[in-house]
């Protein structure tokens, strides 16, 4: 769900120019952060609906190209220009693989054959794959007695909600690994970013457009390699590849930004612990998805785990 502007942390600290100031006309930032939980929440069910009707890498280029065309338009709104210099295009080419191609072309073949309540649990992995990453990676992010303790307790999580006591009996391994990795594959970018573009000069909309464009070309040029012309429309599929390119990804892109620049990035983050919840209601109610007991004990288990990592050394 994410791109470089996930986190102000990810691509650098912000300077005080680049926090706008408070808008009258703006929403409260809760609301805001109401309804952006809902829209990547809700991400997971519109990846089930559209890979009814199309294959997965189509609705993943669906995905991207109207998520692009929306952080065009802002863009355009705000007279923004896209990043020049080769450096910091071939930086964000990879960027965009792995925060956006890679990632969501998991998660729509993953769709395929697990329900998308598994998938957005499996979402809420990337804090625990990101704190294990951060010792390696990042010397200068030190982990902590409590942060390795939310590590284990973390992944005791992800093995309870795979039932692994049981064998994993009745989960389909493919599409379970294709989301772990989907999820594994938002740090590495997000460690990626923050060695590479940290203290870019260009504003973090611009380059989350170009970031959006480059996965739209990667996608554009892979999709006619592995699928062919849909010979019909289906309306439904399609309204939800719309609305999971225009909401969940271009508007959601927007939200987060605003959220970064007006609460910080340890705020917005927190939505990352409301997506599982709501990708589970949604996948259960609306979807008609079985949950076994599990399941919602080892999604609250991740998010506690998931939670403890991010805990930081006092001042």
């Amino acid at each position: 769900m994410t791109t470089v502007t996930a986190s102000r942390d990810a691509a650098g600290p912000a300077s005080a120019s680049s926090v706008p100031p408070r808008s009258r006309g703006r929403l409260d930032w809760r609301l805001r952060f109401a309804a952006l939980s809902l829209i990547w929440g809700f991400s997971f069910l519109l990846i089930k609906v559209g890979t009814d009707g199309y294959a997965p890498f189509q609705v993943t280029l669906g995905r991207l190209v109207f998520g692009a065309a929306v952080l065009a338009a802002a863009m355009a709104v705000k007279r923004e220009r896209l990043p020049r210099g080769p450096r910091t295009w071939g930086h964000l080419t990879v960027a965009a693989f792995l925060l956006n191609a890679l990632p969501f072309s998991l998660f729509a073949y993953s769709e395929l054959t697990i329900p998308s309540t598994l998938a957005g649990i499996c979402n809420a992995t990337s804090p625990l794959w990101g704190m294990a990453l951060s010792m390696v990676a990042l010397s200068e992010d030190r982990p902590t007695r409590v942060r390795v303790a939310g590590l284990g307790i973390g992944f005791i999580g992800v093995l309870t909600v795979l039932g692994a006591w049981q064998g994993f009996h009745g989960l389909d391994a493919t599409g379970t690994a294709m989301a772990l990795l989907a999820s594994l594959s938002y740090p590495i970018g997000w460690i990626y970013v923050r060695r590479t573009l940290a203290g870019a000069g260009e504003s973090h909309l611009s380059l989350t457009g170009a970031q959006l464009l480059l996965a739209t070309v990667q996608l554009a040029v892979v999709t006619p390699l592995f699928t062919s012309v849909p010979t019909s429309f289906s309306l439904v599929p399609l309204l939800a590849i719309v609305a999971l390119g225009a909401l969940g990804t271009g508007l959601a892109v927007l939200l987060q930004y605003g959220l970064v620049a007006e609460v910080g990035p340890t705020t917005a983050q927190m939505v990352t612990y409301f997506i599982p919840v709501i990708a589970t209601a949604a996948g259960v109610a609306v979807l008609g998805e079985s949950l076994a007991w599990s399941t919602p004990v080892g999604a609250v288990i991740v998010l506690a785990g998931a939670a403890l990592t991010q805990v930081r050394r006092s001042a």
